[in-house]
C-alpha cells in the first residue's frame, strides 16, 4: 500500500537550493517563479508530471449530455476550460452569451478571457481556491440554474456531493483524462522541494516512486483536492496555495523561505 511505502515524517527547514516544479517551464524570460530564483539565488527545474488527454467527441457523444440544455458551467481548472470549449468547437456548439461561470479562482476565471467576452456579471470566483468558497460564490446564483461541471475521469466528488444536497441539476461530462508522466530520470535527482499542482501529479509522484521518502524534502501543494491527495498518500505538506496569505505558488514558496532560520 503506497502509505505504508512513505515514511510520514515532519519536514525539517533547511536551506533550500533546489526546487522542482512539476509544470512546464513558463514560456519567455519573465515570470515571479525566475524573479524568485533571483532573489534567493535557487535553482528551479520545471518538469510536467502529467499529460492531458482530451476525450474525443466522438466519446463524448456517447455521453447524452446536451450541453446548449445547461446555464452554467463549473470550472477548477484551465484544463477543463481548455477541452469544454474544444468539445463546443468540434461538435459546432454555440455557447449562449447569457451562460454563467463559476471558477474556482481569479485566475481560473480570467483564462476564460481566451474563449469568451470577459464579463464579471457573468463570471464568479472563490476567494481563496477553496471549494467552501466555490460554493458559497454558487449558492448565490443557483436558482433555476442548469450546472455542467466539466472534468476529467477522476472528478472531484466533493463538488457533486454539494450540487446533489443542495438539489442543484447537474450533469459532469468527462472531457479529459489525466496521465502520468515518466517522471524516473528527471526526479532521481535530490531536491529540497517539490511542488504539486494536481492529484493526478500527486498520483504521478507515486507511481513513478512507489517506494518515495520525504526524508527532508519539502512538499509543496496547490489546492484544497492537491492538499489531500497528497496527504492521503502520506506527504507532509509543508507549503500550501492558494490560501488568505499566499494566493500563489510563488508567494507561498516565499513566505517558506521567509520563515528557514539564516545562515
Amino acid at each position: 500500500m503506497i502509505k505504508k511505502s512513505i515514511k510520514k515524517v515532519a519536514t525539517p527547514k533547511k536551506a533550500i537550493k533546489k526546487i522542482l516544479i512539476s509544470q512546464p517551464r513558463p514560456e519567455g524570460s519573465k515570470s515571479p517563479y525566475f524573479d524568485l530564483a533571483v532573489k534567493y539565488g535557487l535553482a528551479l527545474d520545471f518538469h510536467p508530471f502529467i499529460k492531458v488527454e482530451g476525450i474525443p467527441s466522438k466519446d463524448f457523444r456517447k455521453q447524452k449530455i446536451d450541453i446548449s440544455a445547461f446555464t452554467a458551467v463549473i470550472f477548477t481548472s484551465r484544463n477543463a476550460i481548455d477541452h469544454f470549449f474544444r468539445i463546443c468547437e468540434e461538435m459546432k456548439i454555440n455557447v449562449s452569451q447569457d451562460t454563467k461561470y463559476f471558477c474556482i479562482t481569479e485566475s481560473v476565471a480570467l483564462y476564460l478571457q481566451k474563449f469568451i467576452l470577459y464579463r464579471k456579471r457573468k463570471v464568479f470566483y472563490g476567494a481563496d481556491g477553496l471549494n467552501k468558497s466555490l460554493f458559497d460564490v454558487i449558492n448565490k446564483h443557483k436558482d433555476n440554474e442548469k450546472f455542467l461541471y466539466p472534468c476529467s475521469e477522476s472528478f472531484d466528488s466533493e463538488i457533486t456531493n454539494w450540487l446533489k444536497s443542495n438539489k442543484c441539476e447537474y450533469a459532469t461530462p468527462v472531457l479529459y483524462k489525466i496521465v502520468s508522466n515518466d517522471i524516473k530520470e528527471i526526479i532521481a535527482r535530490e531536491y529540497d522541494v517539490i511542488c504539486l499542482f494536481t492529484p493526478g501529479g500527486v498520483k504521478s509522484l507515486i507511481e513513478n516512486f512507489p517506494k518515495f521518502k520525504q526524508n527532508g524534502t519539502a512538499i509543496g501543494a496547490f489546492g484544497a483536492n492537491t492538499f489531500k491527495a497528497a496527504e492521503d498518500a502520506g506527504l507532509v505538506l509543508s507549503i500550501k496555495a492558494p490560501l488568505p496569505q499566499s494566493p500563489s505558488m510563488v508567494s507561498a514558496l516565499e513566505i517558506y523561505l521567509k520563515s528557514l532560520p539564516k545562515k
